[in-house]
């Protein structure tokens, strides 16, 4: 879809909602927009005010993370010429995406449509299939009005770009499993265990959960306060956690759901505990946090479930009392690691 430039309505300017996929595929919007030579306008980070706009544009039953991308674009609406709505379908049904993902471009053409909003959508069918991806973009550069030869350039370095940045984050987080490995085991030489390592949490949770402070700030920041150490299973290398979800799912569809369950399954020897985010009412997570949960019995996992509603109250409180039990099976206090029980419930 895209309400298509004209020589009276050139899109020079193309805003991208800092929210949904932006977290995970941000890097590469932003390099193919702008090796095309367009403006990118990326909105600011989410706020109250954000979440409240986009929480008045959406039905009830629309989760937060759909509310929060509203908000987003609310927030582009006057600012740009365009704004970029992709739309992800689900023809691979191991690495598809839920179908809000498919119907945004209409859903935001049809929540703006009193104020003219022009959206430029890229339809994709498999985000997993190389061929179909850059045919994609190359379409969408073709409806922009963008010769041939520099489409391909732009994409060539997008994906590039995508790539590195995929990278550095792998890096990250294998860097940080590492070190904490070799802190164990200068901790375990101490002969009077006055020294205890600190506790690495892998954090379970969508890309655009786990990284938007307003959303997550406050349980990363507890974590962080508490004194434990916080890997984002959404980092660890993409094409190694998929391949390892398929000893978590044959059949799970979702595609970054998988990635976070294979990283779980990559890291469940490394880390001390896990701590699950989903969005309420998030249908692929209701049915996921509770598979994983029950495949991991061995390892503590506090579940939070956030909303529009959600504040910080209790967070503090919840994360300290897992960072506690951490503690306390560290100094052994637990004979059997399946006597933790997992802390659910809603943040």
């Amino acid at each position: 879809m895209l309400n298509a430039p004209d020589a009276a309505h050139p899109v020079r300017t193309v805003g991208i909602p800092r929210a949904l996929l932006f977290h995970k595929y941000g890097t590469l919007w932003r390099t193919f927009f702008e090796e095309v030579g367009l403006t990118v306008v990326v909105s600011g980070d989410t706020t109250r005010a954000v979440v409240e706009a986009g929480d008045a544009l959406s039905i009830d039953e629309a989760c937060l993370a759909s509310k929060v991308f509203m908000g987003h674009v609310d927030a582009l609406k006057d600012q740009v010429d365009a704004v970029f709505i992709p739309s992800f379908a689900s023809v691979n049904h191991r690495a598809g995406f839920c179908t809000k993902f498919q119907s945004l471009p209409d859903l935001v053409s049809n929540t703006f449509r009193a104020e003219g909003v022009a959206v430029i959508s890229l339809d994709l069918e498999d985000a997993t299939d190389a061929k179909k991806m850059k045919a994609a973009y190359l379409d969408l550069a073709s409806r922009l009005k963008v010769p041939g030869a520099q489409a391909k350039k732009a994409y060539k370095a997008a994906v590039a770009a995508q790539a590195a940045e995929d990278a550095k984050r792998a890096k990250r987080a294998a860097e940080t499993v590492a070190l904490m490995a070799k802190y164990r085991k200068v901790a375990s030489t101490d002969p009077h265990q006055k020294e205890l390592a600190p506790p690495l949490i892998l954090l379970v949770a969508h890309p655009y959960l786990a990284h938007d402070r307003y959303v997550c700030g406050d349980i990363t920041d507890a974590l962080e306060a508490a004194g434990a150490v916080i890997v984002c299973a959404d980092e660890v290398d993409h094409a190694k956690s998929f391949k390892r979800s398929f000893a978590f799912s044959e059949t799970l569809p979702w595609l970054v759901n998988r990635e976070l369950a294979g990283a779980a399954l990559e890291l469940k020897d490394a880390v001390d505990g896990i701590v699950m985010v989903s969005a309420f009412p998030c249908g692929p997570d209701s049915l996921f946090t509770d598979a994983l949960m029950r495949r991991l019995k061995e390892l503590p996992i506090l579940n939070l479930v956030i909303d529009a509603q959600s504040g910080s109250a209790g967070v503090q409180t919840r994360v300290e009392s897992f960072i506690d039990i951490l503690r306390f099976k560290q100094e052994g206090g637990y004979l059997d690691a399946q006597e933790i029980p997992h802390q659910g419930g809603q943040r």
